[in-house]
């Protein structure tokens, strides 16, 4: 339930097609100086590339960040451009993603903690996970993991970050096995 600290973020940012190069780089060094400004002790490697024309089809530009703590927690922030969206922008959108998870104190992000929710249903005895604010998508995954299986779920608050409330979710699960042939 302690996430660690922060040992580093590192990402991607992307160009394919006719997009010139300068864009990912546009992207990459907008994030990096945002992060940087939150976090200026920790090392962010966030790379330029181009994907090669024979893995991207059409044109398009992303970005993928990842935050790694020293208990194992990955937290992520992204962002994929947009036609009239400059790319400092997609960058700035894509650290403010991550930070924003990175401020709540959470062990997983946004995007994760959803997903969670049937393995913990499934599991045998408690598990925990800690998270920012809960988001619909999780509620509705717990709502169907109760109705399906005879799980119970329970939700703690907690206010530690600075942005907003935090969440533990507790689940005694079903111990699922399977059936033997």
């Amino acid at each position: 339930m302690d996430r660690g600290d922060i040992r580093r973020i590192h990402g991607t940012a992307f160009v394919a097609g006719k997009l010139p190069d300068k864009v990912s780089k546009n992207m990459a060094d907008s994030a990096t100086r945002l992060i940087k400004s939150a976090y200026p002790d920790i090392a962010v490697d966030i790379k330029a590339i181009r994907e090669p024309p024979n893995r991207a089809e059409g044109i398009g530009t992303g970005i993928m960040i990842v935050a790694e703590t020293s208990n194992g927690c990955l937290l992520s922030g992204s962002a994929l451009g947009e036609r009239g969206v400059p790319a400092e922008k997609v960058g700035e959108t894509a650290a403010e993603a991550l930070l924003k998870d990175l401020r709540h104190g959470g062990c997983v992000d946004e995007y994760l903690q959803d997903q969670l929710i049937i393995f913990m249903a499934l599991a045998a005895g408690t598990s925990k996970i800690r998270c920012g604010p809960m988001s619909l998508h999780t509620e509705t995954a717990i709502h169907i993991a109760e109705k399906l299986t005879d799980a119970k779920f329970s939700i703690q608050p907690i206010q530690e970050g600075s942005e907003g409330e935090g969440c533990i979710i507790q689940c005694t699960g079903i111990g699922y096995r399977r059936p033997t042939p």
